[in-house]
């Protein structure tokens, strides 16, 4: 073998293993979420300005977070999981499209506004139960099933990427519908 083939090898190989597999990456997008939550949490009530900018933070993250479990993740659950693990995968859907729509609520509510921090704080407590589904039940299921969460991790940040450009080109807003849609 060319001492070029060597080398391509050998950095297919580093990426093969330096590759975060589907579970990584969304749990690494749990953990800003929960940052951000707890930051909202710790900011001085009077400090509009750092609520609405953490807010905005969340909402961006749940947004992009929210469309690609949609697109990918669950209908991969779907055809990965029996029908008795299904469950979670159509709790997760639900969840989403509650979170959806308090994420939307912040198009008018504005920091400062009555419900505004009730509004977050609930978010942030459904959105923290929802993490924990995941990642005590959905997730292991899906580790067990055998599904190749590499690959559906190479597709996560590649969507991912498209949706942050997506996300800068509208000035840093959350895109995306608010439909309750179950893909299989």
């Amino acid at each position: 073998m060319t001492e070029d083939a060597n080398r391509a090898l050998a950095a297919e190989a580093a990426t093969e293993n330096t590759a975060l597999d589907a579970i990584e990456v969304l749990e690494s997008d749990h953990r800003v979420a929960k940052q951000l939550f707890d930051d909202f949490e710790k900011t001085n009530a009077s400090d509009l300005e750092a609520k609405g900018t953490l807010v905005r933070q969340a909402c961006e993250v749940l947004t992009v977070h929210t469309m690609i479990e949609e697109a990918i993740l669950y209908p991969a659950a779907h055809k990965a999981l029996s029908a008795s693990d299904e469950l979670d995968v159509d709790e997760a859907y639900v969840e989403h499209y509650i979170a959806k729509m308090l994420i939307e609520k912040f198009d008018t509510l504005k920091p400062g506004d009555h419900g505004f921090d009730a509004t977050f704080k609930v978010l942030s407590e459904m959105v923290r139960h929802h993490i924990d589904e995941e990642e005590s039940s959905l997730f292991p299921e899906l580790r067990e099933s055998g599904v190749d969460l590499v690959r559906l991790g190479e597709e996560i940040v590649a969507e991912k990427e498209r949706l942050l450009k997506q996300l800068a080109a509208a000035g840093s807003r959350p895109v995306g519908d608010s439909s309750l849609t179950f893909r299989r």
